[in-house]
């Protein structure tokens, strides 16, 4: 759009001593032009993409290590049959929410448990792509034995109005986690990766209220998002409280291996990933994972986990605090779980 730009100014140049009615209210134009063109960069960057073909979904990370139920091909102890042995089965548990709350550290750090086989991306079917089917769905999964977990993590689950109904058609015992952080940090962050993808952007402050610092504008998914009390309400129509677990994304930061260990109590399976397998990384701000065995060097989460925030102003992040405040004590009574965020 700034090359667009420099050649508009270069014309309207060469043709100045014939400006008219015409080109002056072109020109008046020109501003509202590039607000609607950039508000229209954001909203397409907000839209569902597409369903992922079950050829394109990258291949779970092999097993870092046998499970105990697994065969043993005679004579190499210690070694699976075939990595290609097992079937694919739908998950006993999905990670449904929320963006940007933590749910990718989460999926990476329970993949280093080995009776957990789980779905690098996010197939996002029980809300964009569920008119393809579940045989097409359970296409996508990993391969797994009997006694490992087949997982997914699709955060736009929990605000999906459809998901709990599906879900609950696929299997009604399917076990749901639900990663939350304080709403008003969650918006900002959601804000900072879309204004990465789509610079100028009205300001976040513009964004969340309505004519300045006017009503809150629930109608905006960063702000929506954030409604945990309202989006649980659909869901226990389907799943009673007992189907859930609900990770504190702050916890998730400070004590990694305390939250996974109740995952994967939650989970059924024995407590195999630890405090062993965590740093903090000062520079990200985020704990890393060591390296495992076989592995050169430790691995932490991509550069777009920890990206800085952008400075919003003390009056925004108030007013929003304010408004979130009787959302978050319901959420805290429905739960029975008390976030820390008020």
């Amino acid at each position: 759009m700034a090359g667009s730009g420099g050649l508009a100014g270069g014309a309207g140049g060469s043709q100045a001593t014939a400006v008219g009615p015409g080109a002056a209210l072109r020109a008046s134009r020109a501003p509202l032009l590039f607000a609607a063109l950039v508000l229209g960069a954001y909203c397409l960057c907000s839209l569902p993409g597409r369903c992922p073909s079950a050829g394109r979904v990258p291949a779970p990370a092999p097993a870092r290590a046998e499970p105990p139920s697994a065969s043993r091909s005679p004579g190499a102890p210690g070694l699976p049959v075939a990595s290609g042995s097992g079937r694919r089965r739908f998950p006993q548990a999905l990670i449904v929410g929320v963006k940007k709350g933590g749910t990718r550290a989460l999926l990476e750090f329970l993949r280093l448990h080995p009776d957990i086989r789980a779905l690098g991306s996010e197939p996002h079917f029980f809300d964009r792509c569920y008119e393809r089917g579940l045989s097409w769905y359970r296409s996508l999964m990993p391969r797994t034995l009997d006694g490992q977990i087949t997982l997914e993590k699709t955060p736009s689950y929990f605000v999906t109005r459809e998901a709990p109904r599906r879900i609950h058609s696929m299997s009604p015992a399917t076990k749901l986690i639900v990663v939350v952080r304080n709403p008003v940090t969650r918006a900002i962050s959601d804000y900072a990766q879309t204004l990465s993808k789509t610079p100028g952007l009205p300001s976040f402050g513009a964004l969340a209220f309505r004519r300045g610092l006017g009503p809150v504008d629930t109608a905006w998914s960063a702000v929506r998002i954030g409604l945990y009390a309202q989006h649980l309400d659909n869901w226990l129509r389907y799943f009673p409280l007992s189907r859930f677990l609900f990770v504190s994304g702050e916890r998730l930061v400070s004590d990694p291996a305390g939250e996974l260990g109740r995952v994967q109590d939650f989970l059924g399976l024995k407590r195999v990933v630890t405090d062993k397998h965590f740093y903090f990384n000062a520079t990200k701000g985020f704990p890393c994972l060591k390296k495992a065995q076989g592995s050169g060097r430790p691995r932490c989460l991509g550069k777009s986990k920890g990206r800085p925030h952008p400075r919003v102003p003390e009056a925004v992040v108030q007013r929003l605090r304010a408004f979130y405040r009787p959302f978050n004590r319901k959420f805290y009574q429905m739960t029975g779980q008390d976030f820390g965020w008020d």
